[in-house]
């Protein structure tokens, strides 16, 4: 492993991010009446893509937003152009990854044109939403504003076709009601909001709907470690993976994802029991096994498509040795283009043979051949036997690569440590399956409790 390129630095990615940064601040504004500081900031990000195909194009919009004349093409314009920016510091990025790991990468097919564009009507209806607020700004938006989302989220959920499409505007929509009204903001999420304008608003566009390519996938998977991500009202757990195929060809990195939605009183290890009986494999993770897939679906980007159905549990599987053994010849998938962006970065890793340092500030640094890596130890579920002191005390880390706020940053999933001079494993998902563990059982029989209560009081609604 390079761990000497965790710092080096990537020409033109500065460059690049301060373009997309110009921009998203003229939407704190909004783009109704721009001032100057505005039009630099779209200036920029014209600027940024000269020379590309979408120079000529991302010009005019520029120069129609600073003069508030932007119409709807305009503002798609200009999100797609961000994208791209985006786009390319994922690609660099990725690039960087695979110079470190070493790892081969997964090739593209190119998908086919949509059969149908399901919802037009109701597309175009969430476009012009999002250009009035991009008009606004976030410093103005009001309650009324924000409820303009509603009528077209409740046209788009009854579409399986167009519920990825929802679920993204109404999170949206529920985070800029919370902060209304803008002009009374102290701090405004600024990357976050323009990240997720710009995703709902190319989500609206022909062609963004298209099924991913599937294929199928038959052989023996090794779990790595399970990744929990945790929302007031929802939950999921994707597992990370490598694919040993039955035709002896290349090994590959897959994931598996479960959610689920969820009260706000069931966390900790109770989130096992809203997800397990959605996913066999979280069972077989939990006990340290394999599983046997036949025809199981997966997508070009390395999303198995989970059908119990195809997959049955097999032999005993440490994370660690299949790290130790098979990771480095695993190839890394490919990423779908509305999907390239830094926060996507997710790269399971084995590190061995550092040592932990703390800084001043608390963070946690794994130091390797003279080269220091930041640990995100907030990422760490509460789901989990695994802790922030039990990874201070490791010796052996699996975990995920990421990006974030200008540095590589390490995920712990699981960790080797010395307990009582013998090596012990401990996995962020081990509970995932069940526990026996006396802190996993409390927090088990605490959700069951709740979950109860409610469906109680659901039940005494319906009567009533």
């Amino acid at each position: 492993m390079r761990t000497d390129l965790f710092t080096d630095t990537l020409d033109g990615l500065d460059e690049a991010l301060s373009a997309v940064d110009a921009f998203d601040r003229a939407l704190v504004s909004g783009l109704l009446r721009p001032q100057p500081d505005q039009a630099a900031g779209l200036e920029a990000l014209a600027g940024a893509v000269a020379g590309t195909p979408l120079a000529a194009r991302v010009a005019e919009a520029a120069d129609k937003a600073a003069a508030g004349a932007a119409g709807e093409d305009h503002l798609v314009v200009l999100a797609a152009a961000r994208t791209a920016l985006m786009g390319s510091v994922h690609d660099a990025l990725t690039g960087r990854v695979a110079d470190i790991t070493g790892r081969p990468r997964a090739e593209r097919n190119t998908p086919g044109a949509a059969a149908d564009e399901p919802g037009a009507n109701v597309l175009a209806a969430a476009r012009a939403w999002l250009c009035d607020l991009a008009r606004a700004g976030w410093q103005g938006i009001d309650h009324e504003l924000v409820a303009g989302a509603a009528p077209v989220v409740s046209a788009m959920l009854p579409d399986l076709r167009l519920r990825r499409q929802a679920t993204l505007l109404d999170g949206f929509a529920a985070e800029l009601a919370a902060s209304c009204p803008g002009a009374t903001l102290d701090r405004v999420p600024v990357r976050r909001w323009a990240d997720l304008w710009t995703r709902a608003l190319l989500l609206t566009l022909p062609g963004a709907t298209r099924t991913p390519a599937v294929s199928t996938a038959t052989g023996r998977l090794l779990p790595l470690g399970v990744d929990v991500q945790e929302h007031a009202t929802a939950v999921q757990a994707q597992v990370h993976a490598v694919f040993e195929p039955a035709d002896g060809t290349e090994p590959r990195l897959l994931r598996a994802a479960v959610s689920a939605p969820k009260p706000d009183t069931v966390v900790g290890a109770g989130l096992w029991q809203l997800l397990r009986p959605r996913m066999s494999l979280l069972a077989a993770v939990g006990e340290g096994r394999a599983m046997e897939l036949d025809g199981m679906p997966v997508t070009d980007e390395g999303d198995l498509v989970w059908d119990d159905e195809r997959a049955r549990t097999g032999e005993p599987a440490d994370p660690f040795g299949t790290a130790r053994v098979v990771l480095a010849t695993a190839a890394d998938p490919v990423t779908a283009p509305l999907d390239r962006h830094p926060a996507r970065i997710a790269v399971p890793v084995l590190l061995e043979g550092y040592t932990a340092e703390e800084e001043d500030d608390g963070m946690l640094l794994f130091v390797l051949a003279g080269h220091r890596l930041a640990v995100d130890t907030d990422r760490v579920p509460a789901a989990g036997p695994l802790t922030p002191e039990a990874v201070a005390a490791s010796g052996a880390c699996l975990g995920l690569l990421r990006w974030d706020a200008g540095e590589f940053v390490l995920q712990p999933l699981a960790v080797e440590t010395t307990v009582r001079k013998k090596t012990t494993a401990v996995h962020a998902g081990a509970w995932a399956g069940g526990t026996t563990d006396k802190a996993g059982v409390r927090a088990e029989k605490a959700a069951t409790d709740s979950v109860a209560v409610l469906r109680e009081r659901a039940g005494k609604l319906l009567r009533a």
